[in-house]
């Protein structure tokens, strides 16, 4: 049966760019400062989680949860945030990830609608960055929603916004919490990254650079 697709719904951190490594650097820094060794592997848990919660698991590491009343973690987490936004500052389109360019034209010129749910507080800096805000019809953040991924508030505030139903929209992203957000929502999910992380997207590619529009509807019509 043929769906009427109306919108897609992009993950920023990991799909449209990579700024996991600016994340990492910067989450590091901080960590080190409080006496608590973080790794690489480490920072791959808090993909698609809000920053404070990514917090909260880095003081889990170092057994230090309650060692910081709200506010300190606040001061905290606006600290690494500070650093973030210091190392991001040279983004530029040139760091978009493979096809993502050429996919977002091809979803424009199809007449579909574009939107952005991101677990990121500095979404719309960074879109700004890779010169992609005037292309997205609505863009949701962190600093709108009350829940993190994965609950499905991001991506139904972004279809809310695009004026479209969860079922007419597909959303793509890179992290297992962010798929589980998309079928929350009742969306079809695209998954970017390895097959066996993500065993309830409705279709998975190794890299952005596999992405394909014509594929990605013809399984989404089924």
């Amino acid at each position: 049966m043929v769906r009427s697709l109306k919108a897609f719904i992009f993950d920023l951190d990991g799909v449209i760019t990579d700024t996991a490594e600016y994340h990492f650097l910067a989450w590091k820094a901080l960590a080190e400062e409080l006496g608590i060794s973080f790794t690489r592997e480490d920072n791959e848990q808090l993909k698609g989680v809000s920053r404070m919660d990514s917090l909260e698991k880095i003081l889990e590491l170092g057994s230090r949860t309650g060692d910081f009343s709200a506010d300190e973690k606040q001061a905290l987490a606006e600290k690494k945030n500070e650093h973030y936004l210091t190392l991001i500052q040279n983004i530029t389109p040139d760091d978009l990830l493979p096809a993502i360019k050429e996919l977002i034209a091809d979803i424009k010129t199809s007449g579909l609608k574009l939107g952005l749910a991101s677990a990121s507080k500095n979404a719309f800096t960074v879109m700004e960055s890779l010169g992609l805000k005037a292309e997205f019809d609505g863009i949701v953040d962190a600093k709108t929603v009350a829940h993190g991924k994965p609950h499905p508030e991001v991506f139904l505030r972004a279809a809310e916004m695009l004026g479209v139903e969860p079922e007419a929209c597909i959303g793509i992203e890179d992290a297992a919490a962010g798929i589980q957000a998309i079928k929350a929502a009742g969306m079809f999910a695209v998954a970017v990254g390895p097959k066996e992380s993500f065993e309830n997207a409705d279709i998975v590619y190794a890299s952005t650079a596999k992405l394909s529009l014509e594929k990605i509807i013809e399984v989404y019509n089924g």
